[in-house]
């Protein structure tokens, strides 16, 4: 067998369009990741000798890292480097079964992580213009609207989770085989609601949910059905009675962001990020935040800093004299 560079990748594309059966265009792609890690070795062994020089027989796992490095510094994403990871790790396979290799050096080598988008939050402006109408162009005392108001006002009152939204009962029941997974209580202005791990947590409700959710209670109580087991205990209830999914919930929320004519396509947890973000640039306290949030670790908490340093980013650069890129130097 030659052992060229350039000759064993031919080999390995060949045996990938005849064996393999893959598509002309997939076997380029993997002809463009072999030829660009062709090129990454020659470089980073010698770049004043002939690449022909190669011996891939002779590739380090160190070698493989270190191409790994340099595709991130040149600012590819790491979806791209995993990419081409596997395309080199599938070549040194084959290789492995045609020339005697001690291990594939693309084995144990990771890419970096992927960067984790930072959740999206409403303007503080915007996310009040949002929960405080519950249906536009529609009679505010109607059911949808009413319904849809206190919905929207507590989930971005008390930053709750849609689903813990929708397991909330009008008081805490225990009812044969039944227990209530959240609660409202209006006199002590508190929710108490079951997260991840089924860990109860209780945390404040503003006035304005309080008066949303006293508004909707006469409108309630005229939907709810005696044979309707646990659902009539449910504090929001559809116009049939039942208790309103977390499903229904989403949908509403969506439609109603649209009539408003919101940039953003608006879910529940856009509010429960807006509640942590407007919380914390308030007090800065972060423990707080995160115990009102029910995170187990302060580490998923940490991500509404980055939000906060956004906002205070943005102030600078209208601000500050020295902040444009045009200013005179």
């Amino acid at each position: 067998m030659d052992t060229a560079p350039h000759s064993l990748i031919q080999q390995y594309l060949s045996t990938l369009r005849t064996q393999r059966k893959l598509s002309a265009h997939t076997t380029e792609n993997y002809g463009r990741d072999l030829q660009e890690l062709h090129g990454l070795l020659s470089t980073s062994a010698n770049p004043a000798i002939d690449d022909s020089a190669l011996d891939f027989r002779k590739t380090s796992q160190v070698q493989i890292r270190k191409c790994a490095a340099q595709l991130h510094a040149r600012g590819l994403n790491a979806r791209s480097i995993s990419r081409k990871l596997s395309a080199w790790r599938g070549f040194f396979a084959w290789l492995s079964m045609e020339i005697e290799l001690k291990a594939n050096p693309v084995d144990g080598v990771k890419p970096p992580k992927k960067s984790k988008p930072l959740p999206k939050a409403l303007a503080a402006d915007d996310a009040i213009r949002l929960v405080s109408q519950g249906n536009p162009g529609k009679d505010p005392s109607s059911t949808m609207a009413a319904c849809n108001r206190a919905m929207f006002e507590l989930l971005y009152s008390s930053g709750l989770r849609v689903s813990e939204l929708a397991t909330i009962d009008i008081a805490d029941t225990r009812e044969g085989a039944y227990e209530s997974a959240g609660w409202i209580d209006q006199e002590n202005a508190e929710v108490t609601v079951t997260g991840k791990g089924d860990k109860k947590r209780k945390v404040p409700v503003g006035q304005a949910a309080l008066q949303a959710i006293a508004d909707w209670l006469p409108i309630r109580a005229s939907l709810v059905k005696a044979d309707a087991g646990p659902d009539r205990h449910a504090l929001f209830l559809t116009e049939r009675g039942t208790r309103m999914s977390a499903r229904v919930t989403q949908l509403r929320l969506k439609v109603h962001g649209q009539a408003l004519g919101m940039a953003s396509d608006v879910h529940p947890h856009m509010l429960r990020h807006s509640f942590a973000s407007h919380v914390l640039q308030s007090s800065g306290d972060l423990r707080a935040v995160q115990e009102m949030l029910g995170h187990a670790s302060i580490t998923a908490t940490q991500v509404y800093t980055a939000l906060d340093f956004q906002r205070l980013a943005q102030v600078y650069d209208q601000a500050h004299p020295r902040a444009k890129k045009n200013s005179p130097k």
